[in-house]
């Protein structure tokens, strides 16, 4: 039986020669930078530490740059595109440059906003180069949608990287910091230079690794931690004693305090995940608030 062949990487007339065939104009509401540099699709696989028992799903594999990379390790790649165009070319392209793979790879046409379900085997591993304009929301809906998740590495903005792997009591500490440490032990993994995107963004990128580890167990839903979240940050210079009072009666705020041992007079940014569980637990007439998502036009204010 003949050895599969390693699949061919797209470089820059590639990516542009495909991009011409589709008359495609790179929008920037839809994030779209597509990754032109093989070295650099080859070190986000790399670094993602995925092996070929995995099965990794993709979202916004765009013209299939990253794709190809992670088709050369894994055992599956299920990829989540929203744009029909994209959507429908991907398959061509996987059978012309990686021919051999192309059986083990499938393309979904879904908001990953929105999906509700991934088809095929459960996934193991999200590695993805993620549109800007909606990274961390996406990040988490995937977390909450798929526990078989077991690691993963995205590329995002510089600055949202930081965001999501900073620690209590730092500037870019906040609240997507705090909703994927409730899924993960998440962290800083390198920097992407603006040269190997076409076209080339007007902000540095950052990767940022993360490994599943079991949810906290707590006798308050994810829900209501998040509530808490929510409450904590929309008023970033608020105490907790002041800020709560969005979600919850004043007495229930006091006792709930006093209950996890935090201080009323502390502000959000120098709490962890487990203080705010103590305090969720504590406040059982939790009002609703806000999607427990990060909305993408809060991201960078979180």
């Amino acid at each position: 039986m003949p050895s599969s062949s390693a699949p061919r990487l797209l470089g820059p007339a590639e990516v542009r020669a495909l991009a011409a065939e589709l008359d495609l104009r790179p929008t920037k509401q839809r994030g779209q930078n597509f990754v032109i540099d093989a070295n650099t699709v080859r070190r986000i696989v790399r670094d993602s530490g995925i092996v070929a028992d995995d099965v990794v799903v993709e979202i916004g594999p765009g013209l299939g740059s990253l794709t190809l990379a992670l088709l050369e390790v894994a055992g599956r790649v299920t990829a989540i595109e929203v744009d029909p165009l994209l959507a429908e070319r991907l398959p061509a392209t996987i059978a012309e440059y990686a021919p051999d793979q192309a059986a083990n790879f499938e393309v979904v046409l879904a908001d990953a906003l929105r999906i509700a379900a991934v088809p095929g085997p459960p996934p193991t591993a999200l590695v993805a180069n993620l549109p800007y304009n909606i990274s961390v929301p996406v990040l988490l809906h995937m977390l909450a949608l798929l526990p078989s998740l077991q690691r993963g590495l995205v590329m995002v903005q510089a600055e949202v990287a930081d965001r999501l792997a900073a620690t209590p009591g730092s500037k870019t500490y906040g609240v997507p910091s705090l909703k994927a440490s409730w899924y993960a032990d998440v962290r800083r993994a390198g920097a992407i230079g603006r040269n190997v995107f076409w076209p080339a963004p007007n902000v540095d990128s950052g990767l940022v690794a993360w490994t599943r580890r079991e949810p906290p167990v707590t006798t308050a839903t994810r829900e209501q931690v998040f509530a808490v979240i929510d409450a904590a940050f929309a008023q970033r210079r608020k105490a907790l004693r002041g800020a709560l009072r969005a979600i919850a009666p004043a007495e229930q705020i006091d006792a709930a305090l006093a209950a996890s041992g935090v201080d009323p007079m502390a502000r959000g940014e120098q709490l962890r995940i487990a203080e705010f569980i103590r305090i969720a637990e504590g406040l059982p007439d939790l009002r609703p608030t806000r999607n427990e998502q990060v909305p993408a036009d809060q991201v960078s204010d979180a």
